[in-house]
């Protein structure tokens, strides 16, 4: 479908933000390697040739027994006992570049965890004895994922509310208002914290728990728009013209109010990447042994004589908020009217 006049300028002016346009193509480019995390740092090889047969662990368990083991369980690529299985039969193995996921624990290490970074491990191993890049590139994901999905519900709520109180006005507005004061009001990290210990949280109980906080960011930016928008000339012969309020709000005025909507969301997204790893450095976050970056930033600090943790979990937090911001600052920028 092609972009209007309106929108081709806007998308120009984006991409005349060099910074964020760069900013906006190497976020995309790690977001995509994250989702393809299996594939990147497993402790399960992505092919395995037996037999004559093709196998795929990183898609499908298999028992020992499938290789000629003894026992009906799970098979364990890295034990000799396996290798040795799979080399009688002129078998091999194919691994990913990191033969570890976020959770699998190196055996091998020659000196006590945390251990520096080393051809095995290439940014060290946590004091656990797990992989820090693997941790990386699932926390990653996880923490992109996360964001974007409280970004996405948080948008739809504070638009709708902004809508109704800008549209309706009145008793609606005030009433709106007052409850954003008193709700805004509260000390929200700390109601996380106490609403988080309640029970053992997960990716989506922490996401509704966010989200009823994070909703507000767009409520004023969205009643300012419909309050200027509903008695525009053009709202105004659609009323007389007998379309529904429902039509009205949607059709009419939303398309302009989303234009300020749009600026917000990248700020939005930082936020809630902030905030996730704020909980989990805090020990309120997702469960233990999860992928995680606040996970590392609290292992950084618990361990200083282990440099490598802090500085990882600083550099990709430091990289993946700049990045964020750099693209809010060039859509910002596209959609700014006076442009």
């Amino acid at each position: 479908m092609a972009l209007s006049p309106l929108n081709q300028r806007r998308f120009a002016l984006f991409k005349s933000h060099k910074r964020g346009w760069w900013s906006l193509w190497l976020f995309l480019v790690l977001f995509v390697l994250s989702l393809g995390a299996e594939l990147i740092a497993n402790d399960k090889p992505l092919a395995v040739r037996y037999d004559g047969e093709w196998y795929f662990p990183v898609f499908k368990r298999y028992p020992e027994t499938t290789f000629g083991g003894e026992f009906p369980l799970q098979a364990n690529y890295k034990s000799p006992y396996i290798r040795e299985l799979i080399a009688e039969k002129d078998g091999w193995m194919l691994w990913p570049p990191i033969p570890f996921d976020y959770s699998s624990i190196n055996y091998e290490l020659q000196v006590p965890a945390p251990a520096p970074p080393s051809a095995q491990n290439w940014l060290g191993t946590d004091d656990q004895g797990r992989d820090v890049l693997a941790r990386v590139i699932y926390g990653f994901r996880v923490s992109v994922l996360f964001a974007l999905a409280l970004t996405l519900f948080s948008s739809l709520i504070g638009v709708l509310a902004g809508a109704l109180q800008g549209y309706y006005g009145g008793w609606v507005d005030l009433a709106g208002q007052r409850f954003l004061e008193v709700w805004s009001g509260l000390p929200v990290l700390y109601l996380l914290i106490i609403l988080a210990s309640f029970v053992q949280p997960n990716f989506w109980w922490l996401l509704g728990i966010m989200l009823l906080f994070s909703w507000m960011s767009l409520v004023d930016v969205v009643r300012a728009e419909f309050l200027r928008g509903r008695n525009l000339e053009y709202v105004r012969a659609a009323r007389a013209l007998g379309m529904g309020n429902g039509g009205i709000m949607f059709h009419h005025i939303l398309p302009n109010a989303m234009v300020s909507t749009m600026t917000f969301m990248p700020f939005i997204l930082t936020g809630a990447i902030g905030t996730l790893t704020s909980l989990d450095f805090l020990g309120f976050g997702l469960p233990a042994g999860e992928p995680s970056l606040g996970e590392l930033v609290a292992q950084g600090k618990a361990n200083l004589q282990a440099p490598w943790l802090g500085i990882t979990a600083f550099a990709v937090l430091a990289l993946m908020l700049s990045l964020l911001v750099f693209i809010g600052e060039a859509a910002r920028d596209a959609f700014d009217p006076r442009k």
